[in-house]
């Protein structure tokens, strides 16, 4: 049944309306390519540990953003065998990635679609530059009241303070006409929780809740918001 009581939308990017697996394929290649490094499916899954890892300890506050970006290629370059300048990599890496704006399948249709109807807002782990850009080049930053990155914010997904520090900037918000729409359950879903609004989990892969998450709605594709929305 749909609810057309909502006023707010949060929307999380990667993974969300953004296909960051793409870009950050893309970017990584066309980076190690520039250095003159073979990026191989194991050195890939390798990366991908070390950055997972980082990610969730950014998301339980154990370490900050900075630890994250500037210390997963040189951690990555000392398994692999690699001597190199992890931090020079890494900010190469984030220029190419801030060119690569991949969409998900019917995320801009849906996004024009909200636009006509809710106050749209971007909250996204990340770093500011990089996101902005990325947000601009796919021209999803036409339909948004304002954009909400991590390291602007000085906190991260799924933290209250993240939220409150959005709430304030948003101003005079309704929480129960507010709703989150994320790919995340650690980052996006928790965070709705802790924020105390409504959840939507976009979940294309069809992954189990085995965490103490509330689940609000769940979706398969984008378009399956107009079931809700």
């Amino acid at each position: 049944m749909k609810n057309r009581n909502y006023k707010t939308i949060l929307l999380d990017l990667d993974g969300t309306l953004l296909d960051f697996n793409t870009s950050e394929r893309k970017a990584l290649l066309k980076t190690f390519q520039k250095y003159g490094y073979t990026l191989t499916d194991e050195i890939r899954k390798i990366y991908d540990r070390i950055n997972k890892d980082l990610w969730q300890q950014y998301e339980l506050g154990k370490i900050d953003r900075d630890t994250v970006i500037y210390s997963r290629f040189g951690l990555l370059f000392d398994e692999i065998g690699i001597e190199g300048d992890g931090i020079a990599f890494e900010n190469d890496y984030q220029e190419i990635l801030g060119m690569q704006h991949d969409l998900l399948e019917d995320a801009l249709e849906i996004v024009q679609s909200l636009y006509e109807r809710y106050d749209l807002y971007i909250v996204t782990n990340g770093v500011t530059a990089t996101q902005l850009r990325r947000l601009k080049e796919s021209t999803l930053d036409r339909f948004m009241k304002q954009i909400f990155v991590s390291e602007a914010t000085g906190f991260q997904k799924p933290m209250k303070e993240y939220f409150d520090y959005c709430f304030r900037r948003i101003g005079n918000i309704d929480k129960a006409r507010t709703m989150i729409i994320g790919d995340s359950l650690t980052s996006d879903m928790k965070g709705g929780n802790n924020a105390g609004i409504t959840t939507c989990w976009y979940n294309p892969e069809e992954k189990p809740n085995h965490l103490d998450i509330v689940i609000d709605y769940e979706i398969r594709q984008l378009k399956d918001l107009y079931l809700i929305l």
